[in-house]
């Protein structure tokens, strides 16, 4: 065998693996949902109801915020998917510690012990996430990176699906009976345990490392790449305008469920359609973004802009329409495809960016600044309590329309 098969081999054996392990840790993520089971469990362990708002916040941003200090210390690691199992491993003890307090604690005490485990959890995920794109640029040729996560997000939509056809057939014997939630704990205990084993087998090639000191000054010191690195800017700041994409989808299902008299059944179907965008989109957008990624974040922004205008649209002058119950659902479909084109197009231009650990650097540093301006674009919906709901999808439309002309008008293809 030549040495370009061996080499072809690899990079087929290390797509494999990325794709299954990436499966099976978004599999863990529907088990540990912030935004459907963990809501579901305070309320069963009898926890104070002002921690249910703490749950996406602190899964979202406490994943993002501390990933320029992930990646300092991680500039010393030679071989840097240990980073990724690392972070597995944590995130299943962590669910073992949510499912202990499950079963042993109740009211505020189980409460602020699944929400501390949930912080330990979210941080664990930050590893992952700056370890993942710096393998994936390291083992995966730079024609294939898209569709490692197009595949693996259409895999984590298969799963939804199945999550929704269990929220409208079985909801009620689930929802009645803990220890389905329980036997959940146990199996995504595992899931984490198995993914870390299959990534631990990545051939990955060893990394150059950086001398860099620990000093608080020293990691502060990357966020100067926002003045000199003109391309990288310009992608953070789209990146934030199109977060309003992701914010702008809970008025959708608010919407619906103000004109549907089942609002479990509107819940299962928003749930089962956003799996089947996912399940349906996601390797089209990965191969896409293989051949330009900046292309991508474009189309699905602009569709994104389309869905939003249209459920404005709608509302405003064809109320009629949404009692036939199948309108918002068609249009969440399609941001839901938008808001999967996004993220494929957006993760994948971000590894094409950069090399070695300045691509380290890149997604660290873009990821920390996310978790913040994610907090801060989460003040928009105080705008809920002085226009319609719909106005507001409007707003957040615009804003994403601003984030595909910055892409238009100042990224490079990368």
């Amino acid at each position: 065998m030549s040495d370009k098969e061996a080499q072809k081999k690899v990079d087929k054996a290390n797509v494999f693996k990325l794709v299954i392990s990436n499966f099976l840790i978004n599999l863990g993520d529907v088990l540990i949902n912030p935004k459907v089971t963990l809501p579901w469990l305070l309320q069963s362990v009898g926890a104070p109801l002002f921690l249910l708002g703490w749950l996406v916040p602190i899964r979202e941003s406490g994943s993002l915020l501390p990933q320029v200090i992930i990646a300092h210390f991680m500039y010393k690691i030679k071989v840097r998917k240990w980073v990724w199992v690392l972070g597995s491993v944590i995130q299943s003890l962590c669910v073992v510690l949510i499912g202990f307090a499950a079963v042993t604690l109740e009211g505020e005490s189980a409460g602020w012990a699944i929400i501390s485990a949930l912080v330990v959890f979210s941080v664990a995920r930050g590893l992952n996430s700056v370890a993942s794109k710096d393998v994936l640029g390291k083992t995966v040729v730079k024609n294939k990176r898209g569709s490692v996560s197009g595949w693996s997000a259409s895999a984590a939509g298969f799963i939804t699906i199945i999550i929704a056809l269990t929220i409208l057939f079985g909801f009620d014997s689930f929802h009645k009976n803990t220890d389905v939630y329980v036997w959940g704990i146990v199996a995504a205990t595992l899931i984490w345990l198995i993914a870390a084993l299959i990534y631990s087998f990545v051939r990955e090639p060893l990394s150059d490392v950086k001398g860099a000191g620990s000093s608080l000054l020293d990691i502060f010191r990357e966020f100067a790449l926002l003045r000199t690195d003109r391309p990288f800017r310009s992608f953070v700041i789209a990146r934030s305008l199109f977060l309003c994409a992701a914010l702008s989808a809970p008025y959708y299902v608010l919407i619906a469920q103000n004109d549907a008299q089942n609002s479990v059944l509107t819940l299962g179907l928003f749930i089962l359609v956003s799996g089947l965008a996912s399940l349906l989109s996601s390797p089209f957008w990965g191969l896409f973004s293989d051949y330009s990624s900046r292309q991508v974040m474009v189309l699905s922004s602009l569709l994104s802009v389309f869905s939003g205008v249209g459920l404005f649209l709608s509302v405003r002058f064809e109320v009629e329409m949404l009692s036939g119950s199948w309108l918002l659902p068609l249009l969440y479909f399609v941001l839901s495809i938008a808001h999967q084109g996004i993220r494929i197009g957006r993760k994948t231009y971000l590894v094409n960016l950069g090399e070695g650990n300045l691509r380290t650097s890149y997604v660290s540093v873009s990821n920390t600044l996310i978790g913040i301006v994610l907090l801060a674009m989460s003040s928009i919906s105080l705008l809920s309590y002085v226009v319609s709901l719909e106005t507001l999808v409007l707003i957040f439309s615009f804003i994403t329309l601003a984030g595909a002309i910055m892409v238009i008008r100042c990224l490079p293809e990368a």
